[in-house]
């Protein structure tokens, strides 16, 4: 239950990202919750992977390069996802840095899993 919950979390970061982002546009609701899907799946594996390759690099730039990476997974999505289109890398940039954002506010927002 709460791996869907986390799924719809970052659909809705996604709806935002693409409404307050110039140059994101997502065709329908359905593939919204299709990119989150497979965003959500490039960020566990080539994302994850990329991360770990680059961590001097995020160690140098106190963090900033993660977003260059997110920023890279965003394309290969929109790249991989019919609907789902990113003008370049300056959008899927601040749209990293976006979906960053709203996804900590709303998993903050989001109910503690009880643990007892």
């Amino acid at each position: 239950m709460r791996w869907i919950l986390h799924w719809i979390v970052s659909a809705a970061s996604l709806a935002v990202v693409a409404f307050v982002v110039p140059g994101i546009h997502v065709s329908s609701l359905t593939t919204l919750f299709i990119v989150a899907l497979v965003l959500g799946i490039v960020n566990a594996t080539l994302g994850l992977i990329l991360k770990v390759l680059t961590f001097p690099l995020m160690v140098l730039t106190f963090g900033i390069f993660w977003f260059v990476i997110n920023a890279l997974m965003i394309e290969l999505v929109a790249h991989m996802v019919k609907g789902f289109y990113v003008s370049g890398f300056g959008a899927a940039f601040i749209a990293a840095i976006v979906m960053a954002i709203v996804n900590t506010i709303m998993k903050w927002l989001m109910p503690k899993e009880d643990r007892s």
